[in-house]
């Protein structure tokens, strides 16, 4: 064999050689890439449920319970006498605006209030 045409063989088994590999450490790179995304992903959805869990604790309590609905939904106990304090500030705050708007209850049947919905025009 000549000089030539051992350059060209080695050439060619090099090409081949590269070939081969190439693949599997294309998908060897893709798939370490995507196992440390689904492992962020993975520790957020742990992160969330500790959260959760930890909420989930909190609305076990029946105290805490009854603190959020005074705090949220302005629930009181009987005898207790409810109290709106008006802050610096809030003067031009009004809250009847902040109730939502609609047209009174009709005093019709809750079907025939749908049907004039539906027909109303």
């Amino acid at each position: 064999m000549t000089g030539t045409r051992r350059a060209a063989m080695f050439a060619m088994v090099l090409c081949a050689l590269a070939l081969s590999i190439a693949v599997p450490l294309r998908t060897y790179l893709s798939q370490r890439d995507e196992l440390r995304d689904v492992g962020a992903e993975q520790q957020k959805l742990r992160e969330t449920v500790a959260a959760l869990e930890k909420r989930k604790a909190e609305l076990q309590d029946p105290a805490y319970v009854e603190i959020e609905a005074r705090k949220r939904l302005h629930w009181v106990r009987p005898g207790e006498t409810p109290y709106i304090v008006q802050l610096p500030g809030d003067e031009s705050r009004n809250t009847e605006s902040e109730r939502p708007s609609g047209k009174p209850a009709a005093q019709g049947s809750w079907y025939e209030e749908l049907w004039e919905s539906v027909t109303h025009k």
